[in-house]
């Protein structure tokens, strides 16, 4: 059995020799071989294969080189927006202060006093004891208990002995905080305090008999030695008999003291002198 499979094997193989040969003999066309038709045909076959492999993988590369470039160019533009929204942020805080200065310088030229500007620096996140610090002190004429004043109001007053270059500010809503005021509108008196609500002031000592209503201007009376008169403090929004001889009364400062950037400082005694601040 064996033997007759050798036997085929050994007539196919010479059958496939004389193909061959004769193949090499036969024309296919002009001075070409069917062998080497077909040996051609092969050979493009497999060219035209690696060729499209070869485009295949240079448009793969060359689609990742493209998103590499454009990767690269997106975060170079994020970067370029970044820095342009910097500048943008500020260009805004430059021109807000540029208002905020020509607005202190107005209300200094208004008023008949010795001050400097300061600029606040520092805030107290104590929900207990409010103030700031700015950069005034003794060298520019600062000293304990000067009055601080914005262009709508009271800020407070300097608490403790102040640096050379700089000073602790206690704002008119600290707890322990007080002035003298008075109704812009009765010239009644009596005295502003802060209170736990650093949204609040509350005025004391006002008799349960006064004429006191919601929206009546508070400003300072001069009384207390501290502030000069006629300063803004606050508008009432709640009015009502007390439990004992004095109303509840409660005020909206006139101040946003969270965003104060500059101030000024009384930095002598000067003249005291009443100021109209009505209207605003």
């Amino acid at each position: 059995m064996a033997q007759r499979q050798r036997i085929v094997y050994l007539v196919l193989a010479v059958v496939l020799g004389h193909v061959i040969l004769i193949s090499a003999q036969v024309n296919a066309g002009p001075r070409t071989s069917v062998l080497e038709s077909f040996t051609f045909g092969l050979f493009a076959e497999m060219q035209r294969v690696l060729t499209s492999a070869r485009d295949t993988v240079t448009g793969v590369w060359s689609r990742y080189v493209q998103l590499r470039d454009l990767q690269t160019e997106n975060e170079i533009l994020v970067g370029a927006v970044a820095d342009l929204e910097y500048q943008l942020q500020e260009e805004r805080a430059l021109a807000r202060r540029s208002v905020g200065l020509q607005k202190l310088l107005e209300f200094r030229e208004g008023v008949e006093l010795s001050t400097v500007s300061a600029r606040v620096i520092a805030g107290d996140a104590t929900p207990y004891f409010r103030t700031l610090t700015v950069d005034r002190g003794t060298v520019d004429g600062v000293y304990a208990d000067a009055a601080v004043l914005a262009p709508k109001g009271v800020v407070g007053r300097v608490v403790g002995m102040p640096g050379r270059r700089a000073s602790r500010v206690q704002l008119l809503i600290d707890r322990n905080a007080a002035a003298g005021a008075r109704f812009e509108r009765t010239r009644t008196t009596g005295v502003v305090m802060g209170g736990d609500d650093e949204n609040l002031l509350r005025m004391e000592y006002v008799s349960n008999f006064e004429d006191v209503y919601v929206g009546d201007r508070i400003v300072t009376s001069g009384t207390d030695g501290i502030y000069p008169s006629g300063f803004n403090i606050g508008i009432v929004n709640h009015v009502q008999p007390g439990s004992g001889l004095y109303l509840d009364i409660r005020l909206d400062p006139m101040l946003e003291f969270s965003t104060l950037e500059e101030v000024l400082v009384v930095v002598s005694g000067g003249a005291i002198v009443t100021m109209n601040r009505e209207g605003e």
